[in-house]
């Protein structure tokens, strides 16, 4: 049986597909995994114990964090920043431009994306450009984002809107604000929005 995962001097300590190309330039940290069939263009930077699945384009001059976990089937396009430890859901989408034709080129208008540290974007889900998910938000499955995303929110639908809180842990948040895995615990602020206070003892 052959070898399916090429030896890249370019990359010492991570594990590229023999089904997948890597182009000039490209910085991708140690520990990371690039499965069967995935293309990253240059200028990308992929952080250390990165999971890229199946079928995955990254770039051009896309930055992902450390220990992200991209599913199957996602494309990530110029214009997005996922921050460390950010899961993409299979097939979810990022979009850059708000308004594009076929024939008028808005390679200028890319609006910028970032998803903070911690987020979840769940499969089949779609992010309009120009927007940010907050840190530890949840984005169901099939939503379209098309506003900012708090941190610690629960957004689902189309268009998405917030129905709760989820936890650093990814556990829905009661009345109690508590985590129900881990015991942290959170507050809501007088502007409204979340935030961590601390872990139980």
């Amino acid at each position: 049986m052959t070898n399916q995962w090429r030896d890249d001097a370019r990359f010492p300590g991570v594990r590229i597909h023999a089904s997948s190309y890597v182009d000039e330039p490209v910085a991708i940290g140690t520990d990371t995994v690039i499965w069967h069939f995935c293309h990253v263009l240059g200028g990308v930077t992929i952080g250390k114990r990165c999971s890229i699945g199946q079928n995955v384009m990254i770039g051009p001059n896309v930055t992902v964090g450390d220990g992200c976990k991209i599913q199957n089937n996602v494309s990530l396009y110029e214009g997005l920043v996922l921050e460390d430890e950010v899961f993409c859901g299979p097939s979810c989408v990022f979009t850059n431009v708000l308004n594009p034709r076929s024939f008028v080129s808005r390679k200028a208008e890319f609006k910028k994306t970032i998803v903070r540290r911690g987020a979840t974007i769940g499969a089949n889900a779609t992010v309009v450009c120009g927007n940010e998910i907050g840190g530890y938000a949840f984005v169901g499955a099939g939503a379209v984002i098309t506003q900012r995303v708090p941190d610690y929110a629960l957004m689902v639908g189309i268009p998405a809107r917030r129905i709760g809180w989820m936890s650093r842990a990814g556990e829905r948040l009661g009345p109690t604000l508590v985590c129900s895995r881990d015991g942290s615990r959170y507050r809501e602020k007088a502007d409204g929005l979340l935030e961590y206070i601390d872990a139980e003892p």
